[in-house]
């Protein structure tokens, strides 16, 4: 099973930029210092997502894809509607599942709620396919994350939450292996539980690790600004154990939004 058909459009997904600023509690407590606007998992759901009339576009790739020698790629385009304080965000996404023929595509439906205290919660759907072929299958989720508010934690310079986690459960990509995997004598499910954790390093870029249930990853990402227009960008290595797939491969991301 390609990479780009179980772990691209997740890639994607983690760099949807949120605009962080520091919330002062109406009764005069203390702020909540909300995470900063870099990418925050590789390969794994968060709960945060895109609302309030936000258009989103992104292109992934690996190389090399999961047992083969060649690059496999994603794109996503979507729209985040509603408001997750008031009531719920709605986050929908149509990803091409192969840029090269542009013929396979698939959706997917995130609705997350804001909790208050840079904590959210979140439940979902991947890859409902939209087209004939495709080996991606859907995959259901549900996740909480949370930006630490603890005084370590916080850059009061930037008003930003240093370091965010979320834990989650999943069906689908988050446990069932590959039949190349199975015939690896990997066997065939993982834990169906997954997580991640980013880190801001001196307020520069986000250092993440993330387990999918499946494997173990690792790289960073930062959130770059051509003038009023975010650019979010994400690096990282795939596949660290022996758990699944064939070897340590290459993964990155670009991605972009804005309001309308």
């Amino acid at each position: 099973m390609k990479l780009s058909k179980k772990y691209l459009a997740a890639l994607l997904f983690g760099l949807m930029v949120q605009n962080p600023s520091v919330l002062k509690a109406a009764d005069g407590s203390s702020p909540t210092y909300l995470p900063n606007n870099y990418g925050k998992s590789l390969t794994t759901p968060v709960a945060w997502g895109a609302s309030n009339n936000v258009i989103f576009v992104g292109v992934g790739g690996t190389t090399p894809a999961q047992y083969t020698h060649g690059t496999d790629g994603a794109a996503v385009f979507g729209a985040g509607i509603g408001d997750p304080v008031k009531n719920l965000g709605v986050q929908l996404s149509i990803v091409s599942l192969d840029v090269s023929e542009w013929k396979e595509y698939s959706a997917s439906l995130h609705l997350f709620r804001d909790l208050g205290n840079a904590n959210a919660f979140g439940v979902g759907v991947e890859n409902v396919m939209l087209t004939n072929g495709g080996d991606a299958g859907k995959s259901f989720y549900a996740v909480y994350s949370q930006g630490v508010q603890s005084d370590p934690f916080v850059d009061k310079n930037s008003g930003n939450s240093k370091l965010t986690y979320s834990v989650g459960v999943g069906s689908g990509r988050f446990g069932d292996k590959s039949p190349l995997d199975i015939s690896s004598g990997k066997g065939a499910h993982g834990t169906y539980a997954f997580g991640n954790i980013a880190y801001d390093i001196a307020d520069s870029f986000n250092v993440i690790a993330d387990w999918n249930g499946l494997n173990l990853n690792a790289g960073a990402s930062k959130t770059f600004w051509v003038g009023n227009l975010p650019l979010a960008v994400v690096v990282g290595a795939a596949d660290l154990t022996h758990n699944s797939g064939d070897g340590v491969r290459l993964i990155a991301a670009v991605g972009t939004g804005f309001k309308f």
